[in-house]
């Protein structure tokens, strides 16, 4: 066994004591505050004061951060698995409901900076780079997904043919209704509101609103009024 397969099973090992020592603790027995000081001996960084409910599931922990007054509820699940690379950031003040799954795979940056909030059961996936700006809401059940499989080749499956990755931009101030998906190399600008069950599959300007499958831009907020733009 070489050293980094034994660095990793041993990380895993002391994730696993750990979680089981304090992951299900309830509240009534100061479980949060006892994750908030016990977690720090597996996590990349976890500031202080954090709440995590009991329930949530970590893996790689030595790639995952923290911020101050980060919210995480039950049955959340944070995936750092893929790569000694990888890195899962949350930012201050971050709130996370319950049953989100954020997962990176290979060579990944996930970052989710401050303020913003995760609705329940939102899935966020890399493997391409994943940046969610400051203030933002994602509502419930939307989909961030920085990845495509290939399908060129029709003989061969197309679970063999691996994945192309560009990245997802999500910048400050967006919000995403019920139901969102986005899908790889897309960039929502500053500002810009996009529509329940919308699949933003291009680029949003800042400040736009965005309906439909896929996307179409109907509206700007930069005006005082909402203004149809010509198509």
């Amino acid at each position: 066994m070489n050293i980094q397969k034994y660095l990793e099973k041993w990380q895993r090992l002391q994730e696993v004591l750990v979680t089981t020592l304090v992951g299900d603790l309830p509240a009534l027995a100061l479980g949060p505050k006892l994750r908030n000081l016990i977690y720090r001996s597996i996590f990349a960084k976890i500031n202080s004061p954090v709440y995590i409910q009991n329930g949530v599931e970590f893996f790689s922990t030595n790639c995952i951060e923290i911020g101050k007054g980060v919210f995480i509820l039950k049955g959340v699940r944070i995936d750092g698995r893929g790569h000694q690379n990888n890195k899962i950031c949350l930012g201050n003040g971050v709130a996370i409901e319950r049953n989100v799954d954020i997962g990176s795979l290979n060579n990944t940056c996930i970052h989710i900076d401050e303020e913003t909030f995760i609705a329940p059961d939102v899935c966020i996936a890399g493997p391409g780079d994943i940046k969610i700006g400051k203030n933002c809401m994602i509502a419930a059940h939307s989909g961030i997904y920085a990845n495509n499989h290939n399908f060129a080749d029709p003989t061969i499956p197309m679970s063999k043919q691996g994945v192309s990755r560009k990245g997802i931009v999500i910048e400050d101030d967006c919000w995403l209704g019920h139901g969102v998906t986005v899908l790889d190399g897309v960039t929502i600008g500053k500002g810009s509101v996009i529509g329940a069950g919308a699949v933003v599959n291009k680029d949003i300007p800042p400040f736009s609103v965005a309906v439909g499958i896929p996307a179409r831009v109907i509206k700007s907020r930069l005006s005082q009024e909402l203004v149809t733009l010509s198509d």
